[in-house]
């Protein structure tokens, strides 16, 4: 939780190839940690459910402009209601335009979304990504849903804080702290969802630019990821803290998590309501279910999660 635990230049030279995956299901797999989610881990979760509550853990889509959204949704009405007797048969109809990254809308970023020295995971050349979408690692290698066991580290509950602010790290001391806190492990094959209370600060405090900063997960937290072998990794942040807090740019959650490891992540989820409800049932574990679109050679899908009690 100090700026003392912060990788020594050393340590982050050899942390990418500690934590890659590059090779473990084949040199032609493009799901990546995915693997770790099988149909006995799919079943499993599934017994988690006891009263069927569900929950969502996605943002409405941000269609006025803000701080953290330059490029807001394009909410347009093709057709409305006023005139609508005019047809046969009557109807309303309208039109969404979206930037599937950011810092504004719930997505999952797919694993051809970042680069590395000229590579995508598993080492996939950058060049598969061209003007037509990627010919490797698009959204559409989870057409079938991201459907396990998830879990929930609330660290503003840890801290006794209603958020973080916006220059604090999570380190992964702070990690096994909550986990502890919380009464639940993290498994081979989960999916991680790490609160910061970004939603419940910009609720209250309204929105920021992204260079006044973002709290999140240090760099420092690759090697635990990994070694528990998380198979996705959300937050209601980026799951990056910003800055990165090393002189080296690159070193950061988004390139170690979806190059290296090949996590896909969620970003910018709201939390705040899942995490009111895990703390009342005194349950951190769920069934967690998410169904991306199947965008063909797509950079990222618009996601709405929902977690099952």
């Amino acid at each position: 939780m100090s700026a003392s635990q912060r990788l020594s230049k050393q340590e982050i030279n050899g942390l990418f190839d500690r934590i890659s995956n590059w090779g473990r299901w084949g040199r032609e797999d493009q799901r990546g940690a995915l693997n770790y989610i099988t149909d006995a881990g799919r079943a499993a979760a599934a017994r988690l459910v006891k009263t069927g509550e569900a929950v969502s853990l996605a943002l409405p889509l941000a269609t006025a402009p803000a701080p953290d959204n330059p490029t807001p949704v394009t909410h347009l009405m093709i057709q409305s209601g006023y005139d609508a007797h005019l047809l046969t048969p009557p109807f309303t109809a309208d039109y969404l335009g979206i930037n599937t990254h950011g810092y504004a809308n719930t997505h999952l970023d797919a694993l051809c979304h970042m680069l590395w020295d000229g590579k995508m995971y598993n080492g996939f050349e950058a060049s598969q990504v061209g003007s037509t979408g990627a010919r490797k690692l698009a959204i559409d290698v989870a057409r079938n849903g991201v459907i396990g066991r998830g879990v929930l580290l609330d660290i503003p509950r840890l801290r006794k804080a209603p958020w973080l602010e916006l220059d604090q790290h999570i380190y992964p001391d702070e990690l096994d702290e909550a986990a502890r806190e919380h009464r639940v492990s993290v498994e081979e094959g989960d999916v991680l969802l790490v609160r910061t209370g970004r939603s419940q600060r910009r609720k209250t405090k309204g929105a920021w630019t992204l260079e006044e900063g973002l709290a999140g997960l240090d760099a420092a937290c690759l090697p635990w990821l990994h070694d528990r072998k998380v198979a996705v990794l959300g937050s209601d942040g980026v799951s990056d803290a910003m800055p990165f807090g090393y002189d080296e740019e690159w070193v950061s959650i988004h390139i170690g998590a979806i190059v290296m490891m090949g996590v896909h992540l969620i970003d910018n989820m709201d939390l705040d309501a899942l995490a009111e409800r895990a703390k009342a049932l005194g349950r951190y574990e769920f069934q967690f279910v998410m169904a991306p679109l199947i965008v063909m050679r797509g950079t990222a899908s618009p996601v709405n999660p929902i977690a099952v009690f």
